[in-house]
């Protein structure tokens, strides 16, 4: 029994490496001057637990960050597009009224001209037949005065 606590003590001296050294209370046992590597190791595993977490958390923080820019870069995104195609549709809209303002005018003018027409043509018919009326007139009473004159020259 001996002998397996001091085959455990050199495993553990060993592993720990340990230094001998003679204790001011008996000159038979050896004290270790290693530092303690269970206790280290568990600190050390707890430290990277928490570097790991931060670094996570970290990370994760960084990844959301930049879901929420790319959102936001996707909505003004989003946002342009429809101001453009608004902008593009009220073009359209312009447009087509110019175009239905256009032919509208074209066809008032059309209309206005057509108008003068009809009326210069009906005056133009009214001046010839006032003057073939005038014309006839003339004309008779030409032919009257003629005949006056000749029935006083009998």
């Amino acid at each position: 029994m001996a002998s397996m606590a001091l085959k455990t003590i050199l495993t553990k001296s060993h592993l720990a490496g340990m230094m001998g050294g003679r204790s001011p209370w008996s000159s038979r046992v050896s004290v270790s001057l290693a530092p303690r590597t269970f206790q280290v190791s568990l600190r050390h595993e707890a430290t990277t637990t928490h570097a790991r977490k931060a670094t996570d958390a970290a990370k994760q923080g960084a990844n959301e960050a930049a879901k929420a820019g790319q959102d936001v870069k996707n909505n003004a995104a989003s946002a342009a597009e429809d101001v453009t195609q608004k902008a593009k549709d009220a073009a359209g809209k312009v447009a087509d009224t110019a175009q239905d303002l256009t032919e509208k005018a074209k066809q008032t003018a059309q209309d206005a001209w057509g108008t003068v027409k009809d009326t210069t043509q009906k005056i133009k018919e009214t001046v010839v037949g006032k003057a073939e009326d005038s014309k006839e007139s003339v004309k008779q009473n030409a032919e009257t005065v003629k005949r006056s004159m000749n029935m006083k020259n009998y």
